[in-house]
């Protein structure tokens, strides 16, 4: 299995977050990289609230949270949201996160489809009985990442996992769409692995959470987010091309629908926001080594 990426792809206003709060990803013990992507890893301290924004990848989240306004720590699992992910950061809290594979998360939950946790989040509890708020202080509490890290290992590795060949297939069959830019039509893909078009979309329900069709749509967005928040010099047209789109306008109007702003505003907007957090960050330098100096 892959180690985690380092991109920041799926982030709206990466520069944003990243200025405002400690972002790490680390890799789970070795006998749940089958099922888990990486851990995630925030903790802030703001003087005015910040709303963080993602458009979400086709994957189940358990998160341990603690936000010091709104009481002790506590767990939830995240279905697949749909459209744009919001979550509202105030004061000081942390979130020790786990990324499951699409596709990862039915064995641990094997009694209901993943589809049944598609839009929603719940309290740990009502799927993993273990995930108390003892469990989530003893995930959350610890001020070293290498102590929490333990602390996720320790509790995914005592849960109860079921073994599913459905399972693996449903992780290669996303990783696929995820990483080969030639899968553009679902039809394609099925009859690349003996199945009908609605087999396909059945094991997508039972395990991924959301139909194929959206995977590859949602892979081409995050590809053209990372483009718009990096880059300055964008063929759009050509971008709509390689990622499988009819034309630019495709592109567009995909993009407009899902992040909320057409791509060239948002690459505006994506570029003034890292100019100012470079200019902050050289102000705090030349502060710091004009107190040095003194």
């Amino acid at each position: 299995m892959e180690a985690p990426r380092q991109d920041t792809r799926g982030i709206v206003d990466p520069a944003g977050l990243l200025n405002r709060v400690r972002f790490r990803r680390h890799e789970p013990a070795e006998p749940l990289r089958r099922y888990v992507e990486w851990y995630w890893l925030i903790d802030w301290d703001l003087p005015a609230p910040y709303a963080s924004t993602v458009v979400p990848h086709p994957a189940v989240n358990l998160t341990f949270q603690w936000d010091e306004s709104e009481g002790g720590p506590h767990a939830e699992v995240t279905g697949v949201a749909l459209g744009l992910y919001t979550r509202k950061l105030t004061g000081r809290g942390r979130v020790c996160g786990v990324k499951f594979r699409p596709g990862g998360f039915r064995p641990y939950a094997p009694e209901a489809p993943v589809s049944r946790w598609t839009g929603r989040a719940v309290s740990a509890e009502e799927v993993f009985p273990q995930a108390t708020s003892d469990a989530a202080r003893a995930i959350v509490t610890p001020a070293d990442d290498r102590a929490r890290v333990a602390a996720l290992d320790a509790f995914l590795l005592a849960l109860p996992r079921t073994p599913d060949p459905q399972a693996n297939l449903a992780i290669a069959l996303v990783r696929r769409i995820r990483t080969d830019r030639t899968v553009r039509r679902v039809g394609d893909l099925a009859e690349e692995q003996g199945l009908s078009v609605r087999a396909l979309q059945r094991l997508f329900s039972a395990y991924v959470g959301v139909s194929p069709k959206w995977c590859v749509l949602r892979y081409r967005i995050h590809e053209a987010l990372e483009h718009a928040g990096t880059r300055t010099d964008i063929d759009w047209a050509g971008l709509a091309a390689e990622l499988g789109y009819a034309d630019q306008a495709h592109l567009v109007r995909d993009f407009t629908a899902t992040v909320g702003v057409p791509p060239t505003a948002y690459a505006a907007e994506a570029a003034e926001a890292a100019e100012a957090a470079e200019a902050a960050e050289a102000a705090a330098e030349g502060a710091a080594g004009q107190r040095a100096a003194e």
